[in-house]
């Protein structure tokens, strides 16, 4: 015993160098990997302290030595480097051999939802699919994860694009990429970094977010918020229970088989509609109501079905084909202002008819619905069936008055400032990288006027972080989305499309206008191959010297020309152009589904403009092309002090470039944003 106890006491003191440690390789360092064409392309990991650490791909080897932290980096010059394939050897203790790697263009592309879409959803994805063979084109899946500080490490595998694989490449990212690889004729690989419904504060280092005053103020609350948020809640857990036993309302134990399968009959079910309150002819909603309905589903899924209840009243259990999928009580329902967000596991969805049960148990007063429910971001309409489990007496006013009130749920992880940087972004830096595709910004279109300061805080957070200098940062500006509207007015879609633009300030920035390929019912247009190509124009003509069109038409100028006013504009490659205005809009390119397109100035060859006169109004205007500018009036504006195209969230327009781009939508006043006064919360 003292022998082993001496031992180990010298162990614990022995230089590290003598300790065993094998030689580890982040996760984006494997099999299949693109390596940058480059001078500097850092190789890294991990051994122990003081190891020699060599690396060999093709005829060259490079060395480092790991430090006391056990990190060591080396850099390999590949500039001149063929394509490969390549097996590369990392060895020090141990030897780890890396299969098929090449050499060409990498890039990262990274955002919301409309990024991580992957090919088998899209407008001619399965056509796509089968002839996707292509040993060239490669991703890594950067698997989501978060955390409160910078990560070194991320799951995630390379692969190439084939037919068995491409369906779950980003639809975006694969276009982009397959356009590079055919014009350049050299590897390409995407680095695919995203998650849906994602704030651009989510993606920005902590110490980027610290450098703007109300940026790092709305974090520290946010961080104050969720260190409280234990005490404050298990504090509420305790009085509610009090509470329900004071009050005699407490939850029973139930069947799920009696109400929640496809053997349940109808009988006694009463038809309800949601949004609302859940009630009927002979019962309140006051304890344990019950509600069903069919979904039908016509067409395979790819992924787990979104499932968004809202904001529910009350505490849920929720049954999908008779199996439970979630469930709340008090004990573990987040607090106030939680979303209901759910998903249903792909094996679990059948064609054609499933059964979704929800058990709402309302202690508090009736069960509610307040805003309507949506499975895969469809609103579910149509009459619910409703029933009673059991019924709580209607509470009294001092009852109500002495119910506990929950603390304010945290902000999802996904959705708190720099979680995504930290768990998704800083695990990849330094792999060397081409540039970086992005589409995001629908999360921030409520702050957009903020967008201003933020959007172009994280692309020079990104590229401190990565030290390759203004490496390209190309992005999508938001396409039209929601209904039309009759009128001119404000939009914070538009406001935000406009704090987009205005990151192109920065060097090597560029954007793709996407004004004329969204969907007015589907945030999630499905025409994702012209996004992609859009991308790539812009990437060839400014990194890779081709002469291609990449952008429509630019505002530049305006000057008011009596009762009109003439707009001048760059980047019109050959010139402007007005094609019909088409006859329909899409309302939901998954299906097709379209509607007529109303002129708003129908006598006019340009549509999209409105004109501001004295009167303070904003009216429709009449334009047309003259020669590189555009001319704009209106009958009705005898003196006409600004001009907008395009403010709208989904508007009407049809203002391009004779080479097929379409104008970005912009305004020549500063009149007050109505997102001024948003913040980042």
């Amino acid at each position: 015993m003292k022998n082993t106890t001496l031992i180990s006491a010298i162990a614990a003191f022995l230089p590290l160098p003598l300790c065993r440690a094998d030689v580890t390789l982040p996760a984006i360092i494997s099999n299949h990997m693109v390596l940058k064409r480059d001078a500097k392309v850092p190789i890294w990991g991990k051994a122990a302290s003081g190891e020699e650490v060599s690396v060999q791909l093709g005829e060259q080897t490079v060395r480092a030595i790991a430090g006391m932290d056990g990190k060591w980096k080396a850099t390999l010059n590949l500039a001149q480097s063929p394509q490969g394939p390549f097996e590369m050897t990392v060895t020090g203790k141990n030897q780890i051999r890396i299969a098929d790697v090449v050499v060409g263009e990498v890039w990262i592309a990274s955002g919301q939802s409309n990024m991580e879409w992957i090919l088998v959803n899209t407008l001619g994805g399965d056509r796509e699919i089968a002839n996707s063979a292509n040993p060239l084109l490669r991703q890594f899946y950067v698997k989501k994860s978060t955390s409160i500080t910078p990560l070194e490490d991320c799951e995630g595998r390379w692969i190439t694009a084939s037919p068995e694989t491409s369906r779950n490449f980003t639809a975006v990212g694969y276009y982009f990429g397959k356009t590079l690889q055919t014009e350049l004729k050299v590897p390409v690989g995407l680095i695919l970094s995203c998650w849906g419904g994602t704030h651009s504060e989510a993606w920005t280092s902590e110490a980027a977010m610290d450098s703007v005053p109300d940026l790092k103020d709305a974090k520290e609350k946010v961080f104050a918020q969720i260190r409280s948020y234990p005490s404050m809640h298990k504090k509420w857990v305790d009085a509610f229970g009090v509470w329900l036993k004071e009050t005699r309302r407490e939850d029973h134990p139930f069947m799920p088989g009696d109400f929640a399968t496809s053997e349940t009959g109808a009988q006694d079910w009463q038809k309800v509609k949601i949004p609302g309150n859940i009630t009927g002819a002979n019962f309140t909603g006051d304890g344990a109501v019950w509600l069903r309905t069919e979904i039908e589903r016509s067409q395979p899924s790819i992924g787990p079905l979104g499932l968004d209840l809202g904001s529910i009243e009350g505490f849920e259990s929720v049954y999908w084909n008779g199996e439970l999928l979630a469930s709340l009580d008090y004990y573990t329902y987040p607090g106030s202002g939680f979303i209901h967000k759910y998903g249903v596991p792909v094996t679990k969805v059948k064609m054609g008819k499933n059964i979704l049960a929800i058990r709402v148990f309302a202690p508090g007063g009736a069960a509610r619905f307040p805003s309507v429910v949506k499975v895969d971001e469809k609103p579910v309409t149509g009459e619910w069936l409703a029933k009673q489990e059991f019924a709580l007496p209607s509470l009294d006013s001092t009852q109500l008055s002495a119910i506990p009130q929950p603390p304010p749920a945290p902000p999802q992880p996904h959705r708190i400032a720099s979680h995504l940087f930290n768990g998704m972004i800083a695990p990849i830096i330094p792999y060397a990288i081409s540039g970086v595709i992005w589409y995001q910004g629908e999360s921030n279109a409520g702050r957009a006027w903020q967008y201003r300061t933020a959007f172009p805080l994280m692309i020079t957070d990104w590229r401190n972080h990565w030290g390759q200098g203004n490496f390209p940062f190309y992005f999508c500006q938001l396409a039209n989305h929601q209904p039309k509207k009759p009128a001119p007015g404000q939009s914070a879609w538009a406001e935000l499309r406009e704090a987009q633009s205005q990151a192109l300030k920065l060097p090597r920035t560029g954007e793709a206008v996407l004004i004329d390929l969204g969907d007015s019912d589907d945030i999630h247009p499905r025409n994702k191959e012209a996004v992609g190509k859009r991308l790539a124009a812009i990437a060839l003509a400014n990194d890779y010297g081709k002469k291609v069109p990449c952008s429509g038409p630019v505002f530049d100028a305006y000057k008011i020309e009596g009762s009109k006013i003439r707009i001048t504009f760059k980047n019109a490659d050959g010139g402007l152009a007005a094609p019909p205005v088409p006859a329909t809009y899409m309302v939901t390119s998954k299906d097709n589904k379209t509607a007529p397109n109303v002129r708003n100035s129908p006598a006019s060859d340009l549509e999209g403009f409105a004109i501001f006169g004295t009167d303070e109004k904003w009216s429709w205007a009449d334009a047309k092309i003259d020669g590189d500018s555009v001319i704009v009036w209106s009958d009705t504006i005898p003196s006409p002090t600004a001009v907008r195209y395009g403010w709208a969230d989904n508007p009407t327009l049809n203002l391009y470039s004779s080479a097929g781009l379409p104008a970005s939508p912009f305004r020549t006043d500063n009149f007050p944003a109505v997102t001024r006064d948003e913040k980042y919360k």
